[in-house]
């Protein structure tokens, strides 16, 4: 995998706000195909599919064969656990504009 312009790679320090950005729209909307996905969190696709492969070997979400993700209940888990530090650490929730 190819990482530029200082970006971490997604599979060996994910960016929490991506992550949380991704799982936050299969909350709201259920099962999205993967391009609907990355245009709805304005993430670019192959980042997208980075950050995906990562979710799926931690049991974050489910791909499957026909390019749908769903979250899976660790995903809901981790989500809320997240935003719970957030919000007790940070004091608000607000995920900043991607790049």
């Amino acid at each position: 995998m190819t990482v530029s312009s200082g970006e971490q790679n997604p599979t060996s320090r994910p960016d929490l706000y991506v992550l949380a950005r991704i799982i936050e729209k299969l909350k709201e909307h259920g099962p999205m195909n993967r391009t609907a996905l990355a245009t709805s969190t304005g993430i670019a696709y192959d980042r997208m599919g980075k950050y995906l492969q990562w979710m799926s070997a931690k049991g974050f979400a489910k791909l499957s064969e026909d390019g749908f993700v769903s979250l899976t209940e660790q995903g809901l888990k981790a989500y809320e656990e997240f935003v719970s530090w957030i919000l007790r650490y940070v004091g608000r929730l607000r995920f900043p504009k991607l790049d």
